[in-house]
């Protein structure tokens, strides 16, 4: 499983010629949906789905039913491509297996409705990946790189800590990473460098396009 880290939550990932995106969304570059074969959509907020991205690509996209209807209404040439996934489903996508964790979006504040978000457990037969969207919802399943937002206004870095060793997975990524400054993301790094790795776990920030060696 080739993993690669594009701009804010999107990760691509390829397995045996064919390439699977989750979350490109609108501060991600728009060649992470070069050549995909398949597209998973966590919730409809625009720094998770992008209809201009997906218009670049003709590959299904697979998601939960809030981005559906969100897609239907602003844009229904790509709704057309749209497979609406319920909570607990497990499907093959792209040659890999899937399967949704969760059901909510992590609470911004008490008195804005929550939407729909789904994260997705994916395995490839040898290493699981855990991309949680906006929510820290564990899957309850081992984990070998948790895709961990770094940076929300629905988190704080104490809880973002706790998430991560909670999970143990053996490698954590950042993700949701454009809401900081540079300046602001050298401090959460420090800290999460530092606890996940007196816990054994690895935590890597990768520049955008860059793979996950």
């Amino acid at each position: 499983m080739r993993i690669t880290k594009f701009g804010h939550s999107c990760v691509r990932i390829e397995h045996d010629g064919k390439v699977l995106v989750i979350d490109p969304g609108g501060f991600t570059s728009p060649e992470s949906v070069d050549g995909v074969d398949a597209v998973l959509i966590t919730h409809e907020h625009p720094d998770h789905v992008s209809a201009d991205l997906l218009r670049r690509t003709d590959a299904e996209v697979f998601t939960i039913r809030g981005v559906a209807d969100h897609l239907a209404a602003a844009a229904p040439d790509v709704h057309e491509r749209v497979h609406v996934l319920a909570p607990g489903t497990g499907l093959t996508v792209a040659g890999l297996q899937v399967e949704t964790v969760g059901e909510l979006h992590a609470v911004i504040h008490e008195e804005l409705p929550r939407v729909h978000n789904s994260g997705f457990l994916v395995s490839d037969g040898q290493t699981r990946l855990f991309h949680p969207g906006d929510a820290l919802t564990a899957p309850g399943e081992h984990v070998d790189v948790l895709c961990l937002p770094v940076c929300a206004p629905w988190m704080k870095i104490s809880e973002a800590i706790d998430f991560a060793r909670g999970v143990g997975a053996a490698r954590n990524l950042a993700i949701h990473d454009e809401i900081y400054s540079a300046r602001g993301l050298a401090v959460a790094d420090g800290h999460l460098g530092r606890f996940l790795g007196a816990a054994g776990h690895d935590y890597a920030r990768l520049p955008e396009g860059a793979d996950l060696g």
